[in-house]
């Protein structure tokens, strides 16, 4: 079993991403950590109970994270994800009661989302995989209260930045990193000290994860378990809003589906740690992800580079930094990807939410 810790901001691709998730056999999800980016902390919170109980999966605990960034105001993009940053899906418990608190049969765990990555670092040293999916509030506060965070993660995958890009939130800059640039710095800064450096996902590479009608109508023709249906047909109603959004902004009548690419490939990189000489294994892998031991699956191209964030710049406050030619003088502390089988992953993506939880 793969340990792995999810920090999300559902969002509609952090609802694929959990999606996908739930549909690994081979998984072992400690811990889910949800906060404000996408829209509120408290939203934030009830969507993430709201697909869980949805795909029957109460069992999993969610972490309430960081209500605010580490300095400035929030700011939601209520614009790309619709007021409850599920599109138009309708989820259990209809999302936020007149309490402001999930009003679905689930609930929050009490342990919050920093300790929450403090504990399952601890849970499982050297092997727990952490994926960031949303802005690095939560992991930022983590690391005040264990600085040895990086030692103790096995690898780090980020969705996150833009370099040399144009942005989706201000001209340079990746709504990620844009909500929080002081966590994502914190982060960065840190696990540049990781035995494996933490692996980034950023825009010009996950906006190639284009999802289209056809691919989602393929999908939706799949599943025979009742409950999954109605997952998946919930999640049609949110990707409707994201396909309306991509089209009002220029991108035509499809979705940027960025974190769930970047949870796959973290998961399949780490089942390429485990060799195993078995046969069967073997013709069961995905062969899609071109799983060659160290290379990031599904990645074309990655690079090796010291990265920092802008933090006081008027125009490009949250701006990614690569120092591609070294300029610095300072060692890299990430691997980026720069290209990737965008069609490879969509196929794999599509029949995998297409077939369902096993």
């Amino acid at each position: 079993m793969i340990p792995l810790f999810l920090d999300c901001d559902p969002g509609i691709d952090d609802a694929l991403a959990l999606g996908w998730l739930l549909c690994q056999d081979d998984v072992e999800i400690l811990g889910l950590a949800a906060s404000g980016g996408n829209v509120s902390t408290a939203q934030v919170v009830a969507n993430t109970l709201g697909w869980l109980q949805l795909a029957g999966r109460g069992d999993l605990p969610v972490h309430p994270g960081a209500e605010h960034p580490l300095a400035g105001v929030s700011e939601y993009a209520e614009e790309t994800h619709g007021d409850t940053g599920v599109g138009y899906a309708q989820l259990p418990g209809g999302g936020l009661g007149t309490d402001g608190l999930s009003a679905n049969d689930l609930s929050a765990d009490d342990l919050s989302a920093a300790l929450a990555w403090v504990r399952a670092a601890h849970a499982r040293p050297g092997e727990l995989v952490g994926v960031l999916v949303g802005p690095a509030t939560n992991l930022a506060l983590a690391l005040e209260l264990e600085p040895r965070l990086p030692q103790l993660l096995k690898r780090l995958f980020i969705m996150g930045g833009a370099f040399n890009y144009r942005g989706n939130t201000r001209p340079t800059t990746e709504w990620n990193v844009s909500y929080d640039p002081e966590a994502a710095k914190v982060v960065l800064d840190a696990f540049g000290e990781a035995t494996h450096l933490p692996v980034i996902g950023p825009l010009e590479a996950t906006e190639a994860v284009a999802l289209t009608p056809q691919r989602l109508e393929h999908m939706l023709a799949g599943p025979t378990d009742p409950r999954w249906s109605a997952w998946l047909t919930q999640l049609a109603e949110a990707l409707r809003f994201y396909f309306e959004f991509h089209e009002s902004d220029g991108h035509g009548y499809l979705a940027h589906v960025h974190d769930p690419y970047v949870t796959a490939a973290a998961v399949l990189w780490a089942r390429s740690q485990y060799e195993s000489s078995s046969p069967t294994d073997e013709a069961d892998a995905d062969s899609s992800a071109h799983r060659t031991h160290g290379i990031i699956p599904w990645a074309q191209k990655t690079e090796m580079a010291a990265v920092d964030v802008e933090l006081t710049g008027t125009l490009t406050r949250g701006e990614t930094v690569a120092d591609w030619l070294g300029r610095w003088g300072r060692a890299p502390n990430a691997e980026i990807i720069r290209s990737l089988d965008a069609e490879a992953f969509l196929d794999h993506l599509t029949n995998t939410l297409r077939k369902g939880p096993v």
